[in-house]
């Protein structure tokens, strides 16, 4: 029942898509009240304290839950022919013609799920994924995820080492920079002002002597027309400063830049079972 639904969802014109996306984010704003403390808490965080970047985000939420039966279940051809452009490509082509790796970036920002898309219509592309809470949903995910050219990794030892292959071989891996990592993969770094446990692993292939490392986002159009993939460099480090807090200094850098678009719902300061607290750790920013 639940992949005839989304079946059905996959086949809407965008544009309705986003219409009714927009409605369902204001619903689940309305409806749980932790879900809007995070909204609001994250959004003062990161000093973004004004109504149309708060609306905008409530909307968007819901945009990409809608949205992503048809970037899964659509034929690939469908979903590229809505991405209208894509900004800084030849910063993937010069990585690709100096026969470098590439690690994507690509945080909870704009239709995340549409860059490998992009990607894997070029070169093979590894994604990093943590397998969800509900069992249901991981056929979904194999199925839509994982098609021609893009492969799966699971957040764990077998995951990472395919991760490593894949560098290995000079293609391409994507990563979800912001997503808390489990117990002992991550370090408390500063984001958006704030201690939020970041992963070490992102950090550690954004170091890598035979790979370049870039951000990317695939940006929502108004009024359902569709997307624009962003590639960005990763920025120069600051003196002093670590090379996670680099990778969070550049996540927040492409977050500015749509703001509205950003999941800040994601409970993105929580602590992972048996990690310690913050206050315990002394770690570096």
């Amino acid at each position: 029942m639940t992949r005839l639904i989304m079946g059905a969802l996959a086949r809407l014109p965008l544009a309705l898509l986003h219409a009714a996306g927009a409605a369902l984010g204001w619903t689940i704003y309305g409806l749980s009240p932790t879900y809007r403390r995070h909204v609001r808490d994250n959004l003062a965080a990161a000093g973004l304290r004004d109504s149309r970047t708060r609306r905008g985000a409530i909307a968007g939420a819901g945009k990409m839950l809608v949205e992503l039966p048809m970037v899964w279940l659509r034929p690939r051809a469908d979903v590229l022919a809505l991405v209208r452009a894509v900004h800084g490509l030849e910063l993937v082509e010069a990585a690709r013609a100096a026969g470098k790796g590439i690690v994507f970036l690509t945080p909870h920002l704009g239709c995340f799920e549409i860059t490998a898309q992009v990607a894997a219509d070029r070169f093979p592309i590894t994604v990093l994924y943590r397998p969800p809470k509900l069992a249901w949903l991981q056929p979904l995910i194999e199925e839509g995820r994982g098609q021609d050219n893009v492969r799966l990794a699971s957040a764990d030892l077998a995951g990472i080492r395919r991760m490593l292959a894949a560098l290995h071989r000079r293609e391409a891996v994507g990563i979800l920079p912001d997503q808390v990592p489990g117990e002992g993969e991550g370090e408390w770094i500063e984001f958006f002002g704030k201690p939020a446990y970041t992963m070490t692993f992102a950090a550690r292939l954004a170091r890598r002597a035979d790979s370049v490392c870039l951000l990317a986002f695939g940006e929502r159009l108004e009024r359902g027309a569709g997307y624009a993939v962003h590639v960005r460099p990763l920025p120069a480090p600051e003196p002093g400063e670590s090379g996670m807090r680099l990778l969070n200094r550049a996540v927040e850098s492409l977050i500015r830049e749509r703001p509205e678009q950003y999941l800040w719902g994601y409970n993105r300061y929580k602590t992972p079972r048996s990690a310690q607290p913050r206050e315990d750790t002394g770690a570096a920013q």
